[in-house]
């Protein structure tokens, strides 16, 4: 194959001549790129553009709603006592908080196991239902046993006694239980114990048996309690005479108003029982010892233990009282030293709740779980504790101790809620009419009431304290009302002030902001879309429509007043310091700012964000859409929602059995079709209940079904004026309704009688006249109305006309939508840029078409010039050899 080199044979620079040619024809190449250039500048612009408007938008997102102008500031004097937040409602003002009591929950733990999955009981079917509720009266703490007498006289040895690891003092002179009790208060602000002398009692034996008193042989009879003289008879008096001292004289002047029992109240000394029943008995309620003495002189018989004729002698004893130990944090109590018997107590930890009473809160959950041979071990009974999600939380702790005879695994059982309603009280039935099991009794119950098999570790607690004096309580660290529109959260017991003002620097920092944010926006625009008369260049954007109609609604919208306000004077931002310049931005005139919110500090938020006000309480602004039109609409109801109820047709008689393995089947706030979560079967507590109590057990046991609670639906039960039963969904509307039917033991006509279901049905009316639809409590306009999307809360019970509801949209509320139109998959800006890339993509494909045929044009130029440089070479060559040929012709 022959080497070929255009031009060589014709002395023709073809490669030259072709790439000149075709740098002519590809000239076109650089429009395309110019306009290529042109458009993606445009499409980088909008990009520059949609992250202005969307950095605009953010700084409107905290003004277009009412939450937005919370600009009250609580603020406490030691941030560590408590913690605060204010709402827009909250009034300026300074208070003094002492926060006295910190909330907690309940914990009980149970007595030791060895495994934690050892069977415990039998395996018989036993039924454990845990209440939730309120202690009331008695105390948390020991009752010490009676004092030993001699304490009267020898006192308790000092270090005989420590009350949490804390000595209290005590001697020689500790010899009443009242010195006793003195003794462990002087030391309560370290035990957290205080102590009560209980009354101190007289034997009850000691009056058993009481002679006629017989001094007829010259002897002399006084009968003293506490140093008061009960009974005297002179000398030569015998049994039955004027004067004569007996078990009947006794009584009669222990009765009634006497100068004895007057006395005897002087000295504290209270009586009870009587000598000729053979159980007088004589108390001092502050707990000092009494001393009954008999005072002889010559022959005397008859008196105390001796009977009629019976010598005596003369006596004298004295009663010494017992104390009792009161935990203030209702915490288990640690009694030490080197002799507590001393003092009437054991060693060691302890505290149960004395002379208590317990009442279940309807408000709280309660639940059933069924124990038997399949999960009667400790790690069964606290997984189906957990399982059950009624308020209980189950866990075992070891306290670590090994041995043989070890039994470290404990039960502990804590209530999810703090708060003194959040108290445990658990029973134990059997099933089939067989008793509970003995060994789930001995690890389960508990009742403040009655038996505490289990014992407490911490006492179910209140937050308390008080605000300027005024008592609080709350059942959380949370606390509110006590300060209007003030939420206080407690950290620690102690105390503190509380300032609360008008957070001015928050507004005008919000108002500040608004203001920088469109000029920041304006500036880009400019930049975008000006021309520069200097450097006599215009934006990436200029004389786009986009652009302009962007920013001549934004300048409209500002420019324009606000309508739907009602009661206020602000309409417009100038009022408030904000005006435009000559340059198109804002600016702000803080005097003025400073001067409206201290004028018209609650108007302010409707200047930004999206406000309703009714003429009715009972009708409330809920929310809206960019749909929704500013204006005053009047509000009809046509019907009110209602709740799915089911109330008993006969009233409750003052006790209602429940019999044992009682189960009901609930069906809850059901959908069409319906959902299988929104029915449950709840097992029912055997026992007599009394209207309140059957009140109570039945709203926790519906409450405290897992699947109802994770779903948020509750019911509340209420008992009527005329005694009959009901029970209501609390939810309103069409999606509210209640069945009940029976499965197993107590039917449910039993407590309800004929009582039937009834359904809730949704609000229904107009607002403003348009059409509108009802979601429970919720009426909102309807589509293609001026009302459309504007949402309603309904409350109250008046049907008819509800007065008027008045919506604005403030500028924030209003740009925020304008914002929102330009941005987004649907976007203007969106839209612009999508067209601007499909121009570019069509800008490209023309250009490569158009370089594939210069492709050819230069394949053709090569072609033409080839041939002429074969042409011009042929002929070059012929010209060579008649030029020899004519030489060599010369030559001959």
């Amino acid at each position: 194959m022959g080497i070929s080199s255009p031009g060589i044979g014709s002395g023709i620079d073809v490669n030259t001549i072709v790439s000149k040619l075709m740098s002519v024809e590809s000239q076109p190449l650089n429009d395309f790129d110019k306009k290529s250039a042109s458009y993606l500048a445009q499409v980088s612009a909008f990009g520059n553009l949609s992250s202005a408007l969307g950095g605009f938008q953010s700084s409107l997102s905290s003004l277009s709603s009412l939450s937005g102008f919370q600009t009250m500031s609580a603020t406490p004097g030691d941030n560590s006592i408590f913690t605060t937040s204010a709402s827009g409602t909250a009034q300026p003002g300074s208070y003094r908080v002492n926060i006295t009591q910190i909330a907690q929950a309940q914990t009980l733990a149970s007595g030791g196991y060895k495994s934690t999955t050892a069977a415990i009981g039998l395996g018989g079917k036993t039924t454990i239902n845990f209440a939730l509720g309120t202690v009331s009266g008695g105390s948390f703490g020991l009752s010490g046993a009676k004092l030993d007498k001699a304490l009267s006289s020898g006192g308790l040895t000092t270090g005989a006694l420590t009350i949490n690891n804390t000595a209290i003092a005590t001697d020689g002179t500790t010899r009443s239980a009242r010195l006793l009790a003195d003794a462990i208060n002087a030391k309560s602000a370290t035990t957290g114990v205080s102590a009560k002398a209980s009354a101190t009692v007289t034997d009850a034996t000691l009056f058993a048996s009481y002679g006629d008193i017989d001094t007829s042989a010259g002897g002399t009879y006084a009968l003293s309690v506490g140093g008061v003289n009960i009974a005297v008879q002179a000398s030569g008096v015998a049994p039955g005479e004027a004067g004569a001292v007996s078990a009947a004289s006794i009584d009669a002047a222990l009765t009634g108003n006497t100068a004895i029992t007057r006395a005897l109240a002087d000295a504290n000394i209270t009586v009870s029982g009587t000598a000729a029943g053979g159980d007088l008995a004589f108390t001092n309620a502050d707990g000092s010892n009494i001393t009954i003495a008999e005072g002889v002189s010559g022959t005397v018989s008859g008196g105390i233990g001796n009977a009629a004729g019976a010598a005596n002698i003369g006596s004298a004893t004295t009663e010494v009282g017992a104390i009792s130990l009161i935990s203030a944090s209702g915490s288990p109590i640690t009694v030490g030293g080197t002799n507590p018997a001393g003092a009437g107590l054991s060693a060691g930890v302890g505290g149960a709740y004395l002379g208590a009473g317990f009442a279940a809160d309807s408000s709280r959950t309660s639940g059933n779980i069924v124990i038997d041979s399949s999960n009667n071990t400790l790690q069964g009974i606290m997984a189906a504790i957990n399982k059950g999600n009624f308020g209980v939380t189950a866990r075992i702790v070891s306290d670590g101790s090994t041995g043989t005879n070890a039994t470290p695994n404990r039960l502990v059982l804590t209530s999810t809620a703090t708060g003194e309603s959040s108290t445990m009280k658990i029973t134990l039935s059997g099933s089939g009419g067989s008793a509970p099991d003995e060994e789930l009794s001995k690890l389960l119950a508990y009742d403040p009431a009655g038996a505490q098999n289990m014992s407490q570790k911490a006492a179910a607690s209140n937050t308390k304290g008080t605000v300027d004096g005024i008592d609080f309580t709350s059942s959380s660290l949370g606390i509110s009302g006590s300060v209007p529109g003030v939420t206080i959260s407690a950290l620690k017991v102690g105390s503190s002030t509380l300032t609360v003002s008008k957070d001015t620097a928050a507004l005008t920092a919000s108002v500040t902001g608004f203001v920088k944010a469109y000029n920041d926006l304006t500036k880009q625009i400019t930049d975008l879309s000006g021309y520069n008369a200097d450097t006599k260049t215009g934006g990436a954007l200029l004389g786009d429509s986009t652009v302009r109609n962007l920013q001549a609604s934004i300048r409209r919208q500002l420019s324009s007043s606000i309508t739907g306000l009602q009661g206020t004077s602000l309409t417009n931002l100038s009022q408030i310091g904000v005006s435009f310049q000559k340059d198109g931005t804002l600016t702000l005139d803080t005097s003025k700012l400073g001067k409206a919110i201290e004028s018209n500090y609650n108007d302010i938020a409707g200047l930004f964000a999206a406000v309703g006000r009714g003429t009715d309480a009972d009708v409330k602004f809920a929310s809206s859409t960019s749909k929704t039109q500013a204006g005053d609409y009047r509000v009809d109801i046509t019907q009110l929602a209602t709740q799915g109820t089911l109330k008993g047709t006969v009233a409750l008689p003052a006790e209602t059995v429940i019999a044992e393995d009682t189960t009901w089947t609930v069906t809850l706030n059901d959908t069409k079709p319906a959902t299988l979560a929104n029915t449950a079967t709840i097992t029912l507590p055997a026992g007599s209940y009394n209207p309140s109590q059957l009140q109570t057990m039945l709203q926790s046991s519906i409450n405290g079904v897992s699947a109802f609670s994770s779903a948020g639906a509750t019911v509340s039960a209420t008992i009527g004026d005329d005694g009959m039963l009901q029970l209501s969904s609390t939810r309103y509307g069409a999606k509210s309704n209640l069945h009940i039917a029976s499965a197993t033991g107590t039917a449910v006509s039993d407590v309800f009688g004929a009582g039937a279901s009834v359904d809730g049905v949704d609000v229904a009316g107009t607002i403003g006249g348009y059409t509108a639809t009802g979601d429970g409590q919720n009426l909102t306009g309807g589509p293609g109305a001026p009302v459309e999307g504007l949402k309603l809360t309904i409350t109250g019970d008046a049907i008819g006309s509800r007065g008027t509801i008045g919506f604005s949209q403030g500028y924030a509320y209003q740009l925020n939508n304008l914002a929102a139109g330009y941005l987004g998959s649907t976007g203007a800006i969106t839209s612009r840029t999508t067209g601007l890339n499909n121009t570019v993509k069509d800008i490209t494909k023309q250009r490569d078409a158009f370089a594939a045929r210069l492709t050819d044009i230069e394949a053709r130029y090569r072609k033409q010039y080839t041939a002429l440089d074969t042409s011009i070479a042929s002929m070059n060559t012929t010209a060579s050899f008649l030029t020899q040929q004519f030489a060599a012709m010369a030559k001959a």
